[in-house]
């Protein structure tokens, strides 16, 4: 396979001068950025912005917002039968009625029904007070201002600079930059649907699709932000988000030279004229800002970009939440009431006891939790000492394959990855995220 050499990016002028397109990319790259990544102290509390603001509705509106949530799963759960894919496989058959159930145990903890388990403190009130609630606030908030960072240029511009060590680093060409930030700040929802959608067009072959779905597809900014709140690591945000990208994408670049990855496929879509990419050699940076100004000059305007990044936002809300219910509900029985985690933490424990975390056992404990739901670790070790919540935070966000949600949203594409490979893939990913993070945890810690 060859790409095309290219020294020369011809872009309207127009759209580089328009003094209206450099406003709209600086002044909206500024804000987003404030919102997702400055730190500031707000009644002796330093976290970002939009952690406040959770933290302002949550405070403003506490008789309001558990039915608020409430509605939100209701109208998650019947949303696969309402739109008829609930039967479309065995994976999304089971995941909606798992959210059914999630629809159930909702209603009997906000009415104050049902058996005494359930009302555990670490039971049912701890997924729907510390996981569901800020994640039910905060993904649309965060949709919102996301629109800011996506939509006026800066994903373009990153992505320009990137083009030079995509392929050799990760293997996937230059434009999968794009789709490694929009997954990092937007969602896997987001960037899954950048890969799909490109893979169709020819411009990703198997492997690079395979590529970006597992390595790049994260959860978005807003998870991160609640993980670090349950395990009070707000502190240390910058550090924390920083080092968790950069271990990230540290780790693709692994297992991309690993089985199953390096065996896939180097075919394209059916019926897709492969479209191989143009390389800048010249002026990249000139050719970044040009692309950046290209697209604030197409982009919608603000009201309208928003309008549909808060509804993508409650439609990803409503996805989410019912499944985080049930299957994070049922993750935590599990592991409070059968063996099953203790087994599978044994495969992890050579690994955590090799870094010298703490507690070995029970971070291998937490992150076999991972492949369920990639909130469940972090749950674990909430008492734990900071070195080890660090850990696992990182591994909440690196190991990227969850079956709450990211797997059946793969499956769910043409991109045609098993479930056996994204689990091999799953557990190469957590092996490695423990032997990086711990070191750079204990480093700058």
């Amino acid at each position: 396979m060859s790409e095309i050499q290219t020294t020369k990016y011809d872009v309207d002028n127009d759209h580089k001068n328009n003094r209206k397109n450099i406003v709209k990319f600086s002044i909206y790259s500024l804000i987003g950025g404030f919102m997702f990544f400055i730190p500031i102290t707000i009644n002796g509390n330093a976290s970002i912005m939009l952690d406040h603001m959770v933290t302002f509705i949550r405070n403003t509106f506490p008789a309001f917002v558990p039915y608020y949530l409430l509605i939100v799963i209701a109208l998650g759960a019947v949303y696969p039968f309402i739109r008829g894919t609930w039967n479309k496989g065995n994976v999304n058959t089971v995941l909606s009625f798992f959210k059914l159930l999630g629809l159930v145990a909702a209603l009997m903890i906000v009415f104050n029904i049902g058996p005494a388990w359930l009302f555990n403190p670490d039971m049912g009130p701890f997924i729907f007070n510390s996981l569901v609630t800020p994640v039910g606030i905060l993904v649309p908030i965060g949709a919102v201002f996301l629109a800011l960072i996506v939509s006026y240029g800066l994903l373009e511009f990153i992505g320009v600079l990137m083009q030079r060590i995509m392929r050799p680093v990760w293997k996937t060409p230059g434009r999968s930059a794009i789709d490694a930030v929009a997954s990092f700040v937007g969602s896997y929802s987001i960037g899954l649907l950048i890969t799909n959608r490109v893979f169709k067009e020819g411009k990703y072959s198997v492997k690079e699709a395979s590529i970006i779905a597992t390595g790049f597809s994260t959860v978005s900014v807003t998870f991160m932000v609640v993980v670090a709140n349950t395990l009070d690591l707000m502190g240390i945000w910058n550090l924390y988000f920083w080092s968790t990208l950069v271990i990230t994408f540290l780790v693709t670049a692994i297992t991309v030279r690993l089985w199953p990855l390096n065996k896939m496929s180097n075919e394209y879509y059916d019926g897709a004229k492969p479209q191989y990419e143009e390389i800048i050699t010249e002026n990249r940076i000139k050719v970044a800002w040009e692309q950046a100004m290209k697209v604030a000059d197409n982009a919608p305007s603000l009201f309208e970009n928003i309008k549909m990044n808060l509804k993508d936002g409650m439609v990803m809300t409503m996805a989410i939440l019912p499944s985080i219910m049930s299957i994070g509900l049922l993750g935590l029985v599990l592991a409070e009431y059968t063996p099953i985690f203790d087994i599978v933490g044994y495969i992890f424990y050579p690994f955590t006891w090799l870094v010298q975390l703490p507690e070995p056992l029970l971070a291998a404990k937490a992150v076999s939790m991972g492949i369920v739901e990639m909130f469940l670790p972090a749950l674990m070790v909430t008492e734990a000492v900071l070195i080890t919540k660090y850990v696992i935070a990182v591994v909440c966000i690196s190991s990227i394959i969850f079956f709450s949600a990211v797997v059946p949203v793969i499956l769910s594409t043409d991109i045609p990855i098993s479930i056996p490979k994204l689990i091999v893939i799953w557990f190469e990913r957590v092996v490695l995220t423990i032997l990086i993070a711990a070191p750079v945890g204990y480093l700058l810690l």
